[in-house]
């Protein structure tokens, strides 16, 4: 095995183990007060407004395996299937995807009603749970 090849290896196993044990924290913009038990019915569009907010959850692709099997108990294509049926029969669109932790935790800020999730606690934003 060549050198380059046993760097790229081991460099890949240490980001697959991180993501396997990485802690995963739902978040939310100050203005939206959720409690733990309204994440999944968040993630699959039951639950649209806390009091007089909209919510707007975000994915985030780095971390969503984690997610839906930690949180969701679920996997990809289920996840996929919901949106689908949800989409056609109530006109409502999935959650936009975000590349990772700073570019949910930047939306979250940013937008009113936001619910998104990331694998360290961030500030400035409501932490609703940490799985």
């Amino acid at each position: 095995m060549s050198s380059q090849f046993s760097k790229w290896a081991v460099a890949a196993l240490s980001l697959v183990s991180t993501l396997a044990f990485a802690d995963v924290y739902v978040i939310s913009n100050s203005g939206a007060q959720l409690a733990p038990t309204d994440v999944r019915d968040v993630f699959i569009g039951e639950k649209q407004f806390a009091g007089s907010v909209k919510l707007i959850p975000v994915d985030n692709g780095a971390l969503q395996e984690k997610f839906l099997d930690a949180v969701m108990k679920m996997d990809a294509s289920r996840y996929s299937t919901v949106w689908t049926k949800k989409s056609f029969r109530e006109g409502i669109n999935p959650p936009p995807v975000k590349s990772g932790d700073a570019e949910v935790t930047d939306f979250v800020k940013k937008t009113p009603g936001a619910v998104g999730y990331v694998s360290s606690q961030p500030s400035g934003v409501n932490v609703i749970h940490k799985y």
